[in-house]
This record gives C-alpha cells, structure tokens and sequence, in this order.
C-alpha cells in the first residue's frame, strides 16, 4: 500500500514538472548513514520492489531511472554485501558508483579523496577506488554500460606538521599517507559548512571541503589548475591524484585536477563504463576537470 502510494507520488511529481527520468540517492540500505537512520534487513528487496512496481506504471516505464551508490553493492538480507544485483540492472538504466570521500578527516592518515586505484597500495590503505567498485558491482551483475562512475571537483583537507608532510629526509617530496593533526581541522572553502546540528542532533564541525575553483582562489593552484609557486605537489602514481600542501598555513589537500579526471577518463573509456557524473560541476574552473575527463573519455 505504502510502495503502490510512493510509486504514484513519483509519477505525478514526473508528470507535473515534465521531467525526464529520477535519481534515488539511498545509498545505505540495511546500513547506518547518517547515523539515527532506521534500517531493515529487508531494504534492499524493498528498494528493488518499488522500482519494479514503478517500472510497469506506464509513466515510469517511459523515464530514466537511475541509482546513485556506494562504491560496494547494496547490503542484502544477511548483512553483507549483495552478490546479486541483476533485478536492478533490469530496472534501472545505470547506476552512478561515487568513488568519492574515500579517505577524509575520519580516516587514520591523510589519502586520496577519489582513487582511481588502490591495489597498489599497502593492505591498510585499500579503502577503495574506482577499478574495486566497478569490478565488485560488475562481479554482482551489473552491466559495465550500465555503470557510470562518480567524479569530484573536491578535496578534502588535513593540518599536517611539515615533519609529517615530507618523506624522511627530503624537504620537497611530500609523503604517501602522512599522519594530520585530527584535533585541529582545517576550515573548507566558502561553499563548505560552518557546523552545527546535524539532523541526528549530533553536533559536527565545520566542513574540510574545498572544491578546484576555491584551491585556485585560495592559492594553492594557478589559474591553469598547476600548483602555484611555493605550494608543495605530489601526484599519488597508485591511486592517479595529486596532493598539495602550503607549509606555512600546514594545510595538505587530496584532490583531483585535470590529469587525474584525465586517468579517470581513459578508465571510463578503456573499461566501457557508460560515462561520468560529477559532484559537482559547478566546482571547477573555468571548464578545466570537465574538458579533461571529456577529452579522455572520448566525448569530444
């Protein structure tokens, strides 16, 4: 009753604003979230029933549908992650894996925001990439034409003394994975949150974003995405994005800029990944990530 009410509400809300197709953002079924969001066993099953039932309304047959994810497959009944995902490829048109947030002010050291790869990293530090997630989903059912790969125009930041930043012995080369101070996080750029209540009612800090037009204004890049004079650079060969860090503030930022949007393109047309959605496009600067991850992708 409830399903068959929702599936109506959708439909009426397709028709009313004459849209082309919907997104569902429930990344965590049958898992904690935000943290006070109430789970079932039967989430997943759920979520796959309201789309089908959506499917054969004749509205919903018409739209694109479509589900962001986590970079691993859905939880199912059991607790564990899905190895059978085919009931959604059959109803939805793609699925958007955001290979994002791998590493930030939660985690143990400082690591890539967005890997592309961690099987070249040491066993610690594989929280996961993009080439994990495509082949955990592919390997569940999910068609890679039907797997589209979330990019950001974002990084995360970390305090990080210089005698972390750099590896033992050298000035310049900054280290893989280094230590931050977590008790003092650096502030994110304009567009990132002050802090407050979440709506758990648990209190959080100011947000550690910074997104690529805000590392170009703040001076840790040139206006043509290059690491601007005086900030040290370091491009992660393992995971293909680069780091930047400004010793004098000691502030260290994972990111993404053109050549590693351009290494997330060449996998997305390598591969036979359908294509990229961004988080967000309003983040870059002056069109520098998206001509990149294009170009490589061969959408040009």
């Amino acid at each position: 009753k409830n399903r068959t009410a929702f599936v109506k509400t959708v439909v009426d809300f397709a028709q009313q604003y004459k849209i082309d197709g919907l997104d569902f953002d429930w990344e965590y079924p049958n898992a904690i979230g935000i943290g006070c969001n109430t789970i079932s066993p039967n989430d997943t099953k759920n979520f796959l029933s309201f789309l089908q039932e959506l499917r054969k309304n004749p509205v919903g047959a018409t739209l694109t549908l479509s589900a962001a994810t986590h970079i691993l497959p859905f939880v199912d009944a059991t607790g564990g992650r899905s190895t059978d995902v085919t009931g959604f490829a059959k109803v939805l048109d793609y699925i958007s894996i955001m290979n994002y947030d791998v590493f930030g002010s939660w985690s143990a050291a400082v690591g890539p925001n967005s890997p592309l790869n961690d099987t070249c990293a040491s066993a610690n530090n594989q929280m996961g990439s993009a080439v994990s997630a495509v082949k955990a989903w592919h390997a569940a059912g999910m068609p890679l034409n039907k797997i589209v790969l979330g990019v950001p125009s974002y990084g995360h930041s970390f305090r990080v003394s210089p005698s972390d930043a750099f590896v033992s012995g050298s000035k310049t080369e900054l280290a893989a994975y280094p230590k931050f101070n977590a008790s003092n996080k650096p502030p994110g750029d304009a567009w990132a949150g002050t802090g407050g209540l979440n709506v758990c009612g648990v209190k959080e800090g100011p947000g550690d974003t910074w997104n690529f037009w805000a590392l170009v204004k703040g001076g840790f890049l040139t206006s043509k995405g290059d690491p601007a004079p005086g900030v040290d650079y370091r491009f992660d060969s393992c995971s293909q994005t680069p780091y930047v860090y400004n010793k004098t503030s000691e502030v260290m930022i994972s990111f993404d800029n053109a050549d590693s949007f351009a290494a997330k393109g060449s996998y997305i047309k390598d591969t036979g990944l359908r294509g990229f959605a961004m988080w967000e496009a309003a983040g870059d600067y002056d069109d520098i990530l998206l001509d990149s991850i294009r170009c490589a992708a061969g959408f040009n």
